[in-house]
């Protein structure tokens, strides 16, 4: 068998323009919202949207990447890892928190539509 692997790839649009931080290190972090959409007829044969919305953060040159080539709205496939955290709110509540970490990226977006991007 295998080995089991914490592995994640969707393919969707970009809720966001990606948010990114220039940490002391010299490096980057990029987050952003994903949104994947599911498809289905209902009992009454109605055409139905499903959307789930993902939170995807990227460190490095992936990050770096991220800031250059993407941008609301854009189509991409991400792929990564899952991880949950959690953080206290701001009135001292726990949140939880569940990411993908993006390990690589692939622009979907028509270049037509995605303006003057080098490729």
């Amino acid at each position: 068998m295998n080995a089991l692997k914490n592995k994640v790839q969707l393919i969707g649009n970009l809720g966001n323009t990606p948010e990114i931080k220039d940490l002391e290190s010299g490096s980057k972090l990029a987050k952003f919202t994903m949104a994947t959409n599911e498809f289905y007829k209902n009992q009454k044969g109605e055409k139905v949207t499903e959307t789930q919305w993902h939170n995807i953060i990227a460190w490095g040159k992936t990050a770096e990447l991220v800031e250059q080539l993407l941008d609301k709205g854009k189509q991409v496939m991400i792929e990564g890892k899952l991880t949950s955290r959690s953080y206290d709110d701001k009135d001292g509540n726990k949140r939880f928190i569940t990411e993908v970490v993006a390990n690589e990226f692939l622009l979907m977006t028509p270049k037509k539509e995605g303006g003057d991007l080098p490729f």
